[in-house]
């Protein structure tokens, strides 16, 4: 059965519908629509009207000038997390659930970004919490890392994208401005990417599979690109790729120069 119509994707797509408020499949009497087109009134070209700019929730120029100012304008995580709350310019904010905006350890030496809540983020508030966040968190533990002691974690969008699509060019520029004040704020000493999004965000490159594995710097900070941990979930075969990461974060982080 192709991956996109299994039972799990057919229930997210369900409860996506209802979220939106579609709660009638069926009425109780059938409708001939060929009939109520017949009878509908006749539409009256409306009257011209100055064209105008389009809407700032579009995106745009305005979006991610407002995205700026908010972001420079938080003194701390916690102002940050007050301005992505405030931040009207993203329409993925009017079908989630919950912000999703961090978690682990503030200040800690590894700051890991992904991409974009999940449907377990997004009930939970919290990053990486499904099944890809558990085999992230086997990954660290694995070199000696955990969200509870010496990580902290964020992604490029706070917000869940409808059936977890894949981020937006527009939605990643308005982004980009609160992603480098939360690494200003955080101060880590290395900032992991996991996935396009965030390479996307961080380094203005894609293609994650030929970035992963070598060290680069962005904003200040050594970057390490690593495949995401849901990649791995569908390819178990590249979890040799990003176990070869992780050692060079372990070997990266026991240098004595940062």
């Amino acid at each position: 059965m192709d991956s996109a119509l299994d039972f799990h994707s057919l229930r997210a797509l369900l409860e996506w519908q209802v979220e939106l408020g579609a709660d009638e499949a069926i009425g109780d009497v059938p409708v001939n629509r060929y009939e109520v087109a017949a009878q509908a009134a006749p539409v009256l070209a409306a009257p011209a009207v100055p064209k105008q700019a389009p809407a700032a929730t579009g995106g745009g120029s305005d979006a991610v000038a407002a995205a700026r100012k908010a972001a420079q304008g938080a003194g701390d995580l916690e102002a940050l997390r007050a301005a992505l709350a405030g931040y009207e310019h993203c329409e993925l904010k009017r079908g989630a659930r919950n912000l999703v905006f961090a978690d682990g350890v503030p200040g800690a030496r590894v700051m890991i970004i992904g991409e974009a809540p999940g449907r377990d983020e997004d009930r939970a508030g919290r990053p990486f919490v499904g099944r890809a966040g558990q085999l992230l968190d086997r990954m660290l533990g694995a070199v000696g890392l955990s969200r509870a002691e010496n990580v902290y974690i964020t992604n490029v969008m706070p917000w869940r994208p409808p059936q977890n699509a894949d981020l937006k060019a527009a939605e990643i520029e308005m982004m980009r401005p609160f992603v480098e004040r939360h690494v200003a704020l955080a101060a880590p000493d290395i900032v992991v990417l996991m996935g396009n999004a965030p390479c996307q965000t961080v380094l203005g490159k894609q293609g994650i599979t030929r970035l992963r594995g070598e060290w680069t710097e962005a904003w200040g900070k050594p970057v390490m690109p690593m495949l995401h941990p849901a990649y791995l979930l569908r390819m178990p075969g590249a979890k040799r790729a990003a176990w070869a990461d992780l050692l060079d974060v372990q070997a990266k982080l026991r240098e004595g120069g940062i």
